[in-house]
């Protein structure tokens, strides 16, 4: 608690301290370091329109529901299928070859063709897995990581439901990796979300026991008898459905609305980059952004 507030305290002082310095290099610099970059990347450069958040999140949903299941959330693989993401061969191929796969699969292998996706598809999926495989342009935190972590475990009570490094909740999804895959402005407005349709495996519920206890929290399994509930605390329960006195689901997510109030700008920016810099690949991340005053 006093190591928090101490952060806390710190992250005041440096809303306060203003910032402000700006490194341009000199243009010719610049078109060297491209043309060094164009001449020796052993993979075809993805273009900057391809990069689009509408294109990345395409390639995101779309590699969710048809890659995800053998070659993991993050593509490191699984008893399935391959390593895609951390493999030297697979970073190796160029757009063209990675799209080949994807149409026509492989022979001989468990890798099936997708000939449903559309030429845009298959392409969208290439720059979502450019991007698990680290290929993407070196990003900067909008905020400050470490008074974000603050937020995440304190104000803004994230903790609750989710997870990052071990630490939080069960409800939500573990976020540990979320920011390898996903841009600062595609976090910002996930959080600020104001309608949500939960999905499939985080579907919230009350029960009522039959001693008249009510539960709160998720339901993880339900057959025509029984449902499989998951609790705030982690634990899991089995209930028969003829022994409940009642089981009320929920249409809305348990993931607040109202974070555009409860948190300021720049909270926002905090928390976002708390996220960015948990990632895995952190490291690739940028200078964090030196923010203004703030004046409240």
């Amino acid at each position: 608690m006093r190591v928090l507030l101490q952060t806390e305290i710190e992250c005041g002082r440096l809303h306060m301290s203003p910032i402000r310095k700006s490194l341009f290099p000199l243009p010719g610099l610049c078109l060297l370091l491209w043309v060094f970059n164009i001449s020796f990347s052993p993979a075809q450069q993805v273009s900057s329109e391809d990069r689009s958040k509408a294109t990345l999140e395409v390639g995101r949903t779309l590699y969710s529901s048809s890659c995800a299941g053998c070659h993991g959330l993050d593509g490191s693989g699984s008893d399935k299928a391959v390593d895609i993401s951390g493999s030297a061969k697979m970073r190796h191929l160029s757009d063209a070859q990675l799209s080949g796969i994807i149409s026509n699969g492989v022979p001989g292998t468990g890798m099936p063709a997708f000939h449903s996706l559309s030429e845009r598809q298959t392409s969208a999926l290439v720059v979502y897995l450019r991007l698990l495989q680290g290929k993407s342009e070196t990003r900067t935190l909008p905020g400050d990581a470490r008074c974000g972590k603050t937020i995440f475990f304190g104000k803004g009570e994230c903790y609750g439901c989710h997870t990052i490094s071990g630490e939080g909740g069960f409800l939500g999804p573990d976020l540990s990796s979320y920011g390898s895959t996903a841009s600062a402005k595609g976090i910002h407005d996930e959080i600020v979300r104001l309608r949500r349709t939960p999905p499939q495996s985080y579907r919230s519920a009350v029960l009522i026991t039959a001693e008249g206890d009510r539960i709160e929290g998720l339901i993880r399994n339900e057959d025509n008898f029984s449902v499989q509930f998951q609790t705030k605390d982690g634990g899991f329960h089995s209930f028969q459905k003829s022994e409940l006195r009642g089981l009320d689901r929920l249409e809305t997510s348990l993931m607040p609305t109202n974070y555009s109030q409860r948190l300021s700008p720049a909270e926002l920016d905090d928390l976002v980059s708390y996220v960015l810099a948990a990632a895995p690949d952190a490291r690739e991340a940028g200078t964090p952004h030196k923010k203004e005053d703030d004046t409240e």
